[in-house]
């Protein structure tokens, strides 16, 4: 993920310290990431879209997904293997269609390939997740898809280097680059004053953006600690437990 982060300008930290923790706390799963764990995660995607799909630098994925640590190691491992990410949020569901794009691969929640207000875009790679916890596969595939949990487990999570990143590749199918998204992430990182060493909470309902959820606090220097499904009830003891210095 090094590329990566030199096109982002992201700096991940070295240290073994949690850098992405996600609760769930309608299901009980608790998952905690250091950066080295959800670098592994993120080249096993990397590895799966070169490798298992035959994609090249200059790909294109949408992403179907809600804040989730499986989603970021879906966005973070497409751009590591230079595939631009037309990220679809659920908020959009039932809206007009944006004009057709040419899409290699497709990565789409259970529960929203579920919705009749969903319209899933084409793509010769279809893979959905069921984000269950643990990583666990789905019980039944639906047709013409591939599971995401038993697939990325076949490829190896130190994938090497591919082509080398560049800030003014494209990280989006609209042309979008990496060093924009930079700028972007960056200015929300100083509108929120984020600052390195912060621990920030993310209530996912209200954050479903990756630039807010994800690049943003990574941009700081931040750690995350991203809640779905957020018991507000809860909400004192969780920043006391994980240590959070802001929320979000």
């Amino acid at each position: 993920m090094a590329e990566l982060t030199a096109a982002l300008s992201v700096p991940l930290p070295e240290t073994d310290r949690p850098l992405l923790t996600y609760y769930d706390d309608a299901t009980g799963e608790r998952t905690e990431l250091s950066a080295a764990e959800l670098g592994s995660w993120s080249a096993r995607t990397a590895a799966l879209l070169r490798d298992g799909c035959g994609l090249q630098a200059g790909g294109s994925a949408a992403v179907l997904l809600p804040a989730h640590w499986q989603t970021a190691a879906v966005l973070l491992g497409a751009w590591s293997a230079g595939v631009a990410v037309s990220f679809r949020s659920w908020a959009t569901a039932g809206l007009s269609a944006p004009p057709p794009e040419r899409l290699d691969a497709v990565f789409v929640s259970r529960k929203r390939l579920d919705s009749w207000l969903e319209e899933v875009p084409a793509a010769r790679h279809r893979f959905v997740l069921g984000l269950a916890p643990g990583l666990q596969p789905l019980a039944e595939v639906p047709a013409d898809y591939r599971d995401f949990a038993a697939e990325v487990v076949r490829h190896p999570d130190d994938a090497p280097a591919y082509t080398a990143l560049r800030p003014g590749d494209a990280a989006s199918p609209d042309g979008t680059t990496y060093a924009q998204w930079n700028d972007i992430a960056h200015s929300i990182a100083a509108s929120l004053q984020l600052r390195p060493g912060d621990r920030v909470l993310v209530d996912a309902t209200n954050h479903e953006q990756p630039v807010q959820w994800l690049l943003a606090p990574l941009a700081a220097g931040a750690s995350i600690v991203l809640c779905a499904n957020l018991d507000r009830d809860a909400l004192d003891a969780r920043v006391a437990a994980e240590g959070v210095t802001r929320v979000l």
